[in-house]
């Protein structure tokens, strides 16, 4: 008989960033309001699916989006490192390629997109993320399980679900924000990915409602 776990790889809702910088690991980015709403989506998402377990990164915006997914299945967040972020030395800067390439000083980390040379490897971050999705599959054999992370640590950790090489251009990452992306294993055997964006709820506004 088969035992079919699903891991769902939820990525943060959108943040409040009016400086446009790469923020990274680095405290105090929460989500925007839109966030808010994204992260109220994920919990429609998830409703009444058969959810064991929610585990997220240790940044705020990761356990934001958490918070309503877990509050509305009854279940505690369980923080887990291994879903924070990958390192970056260009936190804190502008988020635009252009302006970051125009600098000198920045060359020396820009050199080779392959590993790539600005952060952590990526063959690094697919290890410690598949460690969770090891985690979260036995915690939740024969259910389901949510790991709010990240874009990149959730787009190479499907890449290399998929076989595929990690190296990628960043503009063709399938991972908006507070999508999901779903990892299903008939016992041990990861026999399919899929994603999807949870729909929004309208925002009614109050006047028009009249």
């Amino acid at each position: 008989m088969a035992e079919i776990t699903v891991v769902h790889l939820l990525r943060h809702g959108e943040v409040h960033n009016p400086n446009h910088v790469l923020y990274g690991r680095l405290p105090g980015y929460q989500l925007s309001a839109n966030g808010r709403m994204m992260a109220a989506a994920a919990a429609d998402y998830f409703d009444g699916r058969p959810v064991a377990a929610v585990f997220a990164s240790p940044l705020e915006r990761a356990q934001e989006t958490a918070r309503p997914v877990a509050d509305r299945l009854g279940l505690e967040i369980t923080t887990d490192d291994r879903l924070i972020e990958s390192a970056n030395v260009l936190e804190g800067k502008s988020v635009s390629l252009a302006s970051l390439a125009v600098n000198p000083l920045n060359w020396k980390y820009l050199w080779n997109p392959f590993t790539p040379s600005w952060g952590e490897p990526y063959t690094e971050v697919v290890a410690r993320v598949r460690q969770v999705i090891d985690r979260a599959r036995e915690t939740a054999r024969g259910q389901e399980a949510v790991c709010v992370s990240h874009q990149l640590p959730i787009w190479v950790s499907r890449l290399a679900a998929e076989h595929k090489r990690l190296w990628h251009n960043p503009n063709t990452r399938q991972c908006a924000l507070g999508s999901v992306t779903s990892l299903t294993f008939d016992g041990d055997e990861l026999t399919g990915v899929s994603y999807a964006v949870p729909p929004r709820r309208p925002v009614v506004d109050p006047d028009r409602a009249q």
